[in-house]
């Protein structure tokens, strides 16, 4: 495996690997991961469909890009995925799957051309006081000394961020910017999350900083995620012949020395039976021979997600958990296969509530469209992303993408979207936690930070409205602090026929978790590795390598103040007037920092 930039083998069609039409691969999960590797396996390495199996917990495929229409509940949207232009990988697939809608175009272009016929902006990206503007303005308001944490931040070491909190590199200043009210709503960090990931996260969108006021650099799909992206590559997989073996929970893995010796002298290992229960009682499995393979999703950012609905609240679920309980008994087997406890071990810490409100008449879209500026059912971009309540005790958020969110959605009906980051303080109005609420309890919170008048909001969220409430206790596990060799590298050293996916491997690139992306990336390594498909895997992107970026960023966070103001103006112009007719004089006239 190796890796590559520019488009030189981005379009180039890999030669068959030898041996492969002999070998069968066993996939533990239909999330993005799981259908990502069975794509690769299929296009790239020219496997033939029937040599896949896609083995899943539930009864659908998608994992934590759902879209549900819950009977006697309504519409279940547990997230929503935020895209952007260098999603290389991810893109890389599309480019191949049909679209369900446009006759001849691929999912990519029917995504590209949506996005360019309907660019994605917001107009109010922060509320106060009920609905007011909180009059952001597009600022980041940070500080000299925020600016500097997060300058030193962005240079020190990965090795230097291994196990440290963001709380614990950056200072109270930092935390009443503007920049954190953005950054911690947009991507869900709390402050007690990895500050090794958050730097990874301003490395790898430093091109995106400029954009985060208004969400002008992110790109979303027609529909919800489910239909728009799962839904085309199951069809495009079925149509290869991949099968799909559904309510089959996976509980362990056996492993054997494998035939050779890693690079350390350490005997190499295999996977040699994958153990199952399949309809909740009958015990399984199958036995791994020579020429078969298989690629593990673990952990689960939505395992043990409980549904609740207008008048019951979700339930935190602190129990068994499927998949983090497979994860653990992989890892007491080799030191190479992770520490699970440091990310599924801490609920309190990992656990957020969103809520999923359908509005059943014309009552509450005109509070909406007060807000987001836009007619909510044009059909095209509404809030054009998250709305953030600034003063809300839940730090609630909401967002309303194209409507019809849902292709059976009726007409005059809006589908929203809402999160709290914490969900154990008492809200605004219902004064109670968002946790122990039901959804019309949510609602009414929402109506009050919207702008409904007090006493019309118990009426309107018991009659237009519906709501269902989602608690996932490990939604935010990735985010854990952590260090070196606590994820798993996606094909560990020595597997002679085995990988892991999804967002707790470890690619050993720059890439950041919680995306589409790091999924797709995850699932092309296992597959390019293990089958030796010829063909480079597109880099992340370098945008923390280009001087523009770092130049519009750096504007940016300086809410576009000219550099060294602080020189008397004599000496300030005369070493400007140094730079004049130089190229770094030029970058710096062009990207506004003098």
């Amino acid at each position: 495996m190796y890796y590559s930039r520019g488009n030189y083998e981005a379009f180039a069609r890999p030669l068959k690997p030898e041996g492969v039409d002999d070998k069968r691969v066993w996939i533990i999960g239909s999330g993005l991961a799981g259908l990502s590797a069975a794509v690769f396996l299929v296009r790239d390495a020219q496997m033939p469909g029937n040599n896949i199996t896609i083995v899943e917990q539930g009864n659908i495929p998608g994992g934590a890009l759902d879209g549900l229409d819950e009977p006697d509940k309504g519409f279940v949207i547990r997230g929503g995925r935020e895209m952007e232009a260098h999603f290389e990988c991810l893109w890389d697939m599309f480019r191949s799957i049909p679209s369900l809608e446009e006759p001849g175009a691929s999912v990519l272009d029917e995504f590209y051309w949506l996005n360019k016929r309907d660019p994605n902006f917001s107009l109010q990206r922060a509320t106060i006081n009920c609905g007011q503007d909180a009059g952001t303005d597009g600022l980041f308001t940070l500080s000299d000394t925020a600016q500097k944490e997060i300058m030193h931040l962005f240079l020190t070491s990965r090795k230097e961020t291994e196990d440290k909190r963001i709380n614990e590199v950056f200072s109270a200043d930092f935390f009443k910017s503007n920049f954190w009210l953005y950054w911690r709503t947009m991507f869900a960090f709390e402050e007690w999350h990895s500050a090794l990931e958050m730097k990874l996260y301003i490395h790898r969108f430093v091109n995106h900083i400029s954009g985060m006021p208004d969400f002008s650099t992110l790109k979303f799909t027609k529909y919800n995620q489910y239909e728009s992206l799962i839904l085309p590559l199951t069809k495009y997989l079925q149509d290869h012949n991949v099968r799909f073996q559904y309510s089959t929970s996976v509980h362990d893995l056996e492993f054997a020395p494998g035939s050779g010796q890693t690079e350390d002298g350490a005997p190499t290992k295999r996977a040699t039976r994958i153990n199952w229960v399949q309809d909740g009682h009958t015990k399984g499995g199958i036995d791994l021979g020579a020429n078969d393979y298989v690629f593990t999703i673990i952990g689960s950012l939505t395992e043990n997600s409980d549904l609740g609905d207008h008048h019951t609240p979700a339930k935190l679920k602190t129990g068994p958990a499927p998949a983090w309980e497979l994860w653990r008994r992989i890892a007491a087997k080799s030191t190479t296969f992770g520490h699970p406890n440091v990310f599924g071990a801490h609920i309190p810490e990992t656990k957020w509530e969103s809520a999923t409100v359908t509005t059943l008449d014309e009552h509450i879209p005109k509070y909406i469209q007060k807000i987001c500026k836009r007619d909510p059912f044009s059909g095209r971009v509404v809030t054009g992303g998250i709305v953030t309540a600034r003063d809300s005790a839940w730090v609630l958020s909401w967002t309303i993408n194209r409507q019809p969110h849902f292709k059976k959605q009726k007409k005059d009906q809006l589908v929203v979207w809402v999160y709290g980051l914490l969900v154990e303080a008492p809200g605004d109005y219902v004064k109670k936690p968002m946790q122990d609420c039901t959804g019309e309890e949510i609602t009414q919170e929402w109506l009050y930070h919207l702008g409904v008048p007090v006493d019309e909001i118990p009426k309107l969220a018991a009659e237009s409205a519906t709501c269902v409430p989602v608690m996932m206790p490990y939604v935010t596990a990735f985010f854990m602090p952590r260090a070196a060799g606590d994820r798993p590298d996606v094909v560990p050293m020595g597997a002679e026929n085995f990988a892991f996916l999804g967002q707790f491997a470890e690619t050993g690139t720059a890439d950041t978790i919680f995306t589409t992306e790091y999924s797709v990336r995850t699932g092309m390594q296992a597959v390019y590795t293990l089958m030796s498909v010829d063909r480079a895997i597109p880099e992340v992107f370098a945008s923390t390598y280009d001087v523009r970026c770092l130049l519009d960023a750096t504007v940016s966070m300086r809410d576009h103040k000219e550099l060294a103001k602080w020189l008397p103006e004599r000496l300030r112009k005369f070493l400007i007037s140094l730079l004049n007719g130089t190229e770094i004089g030029e970058l710096l006239q062009k990207h506004h920092l003098v």
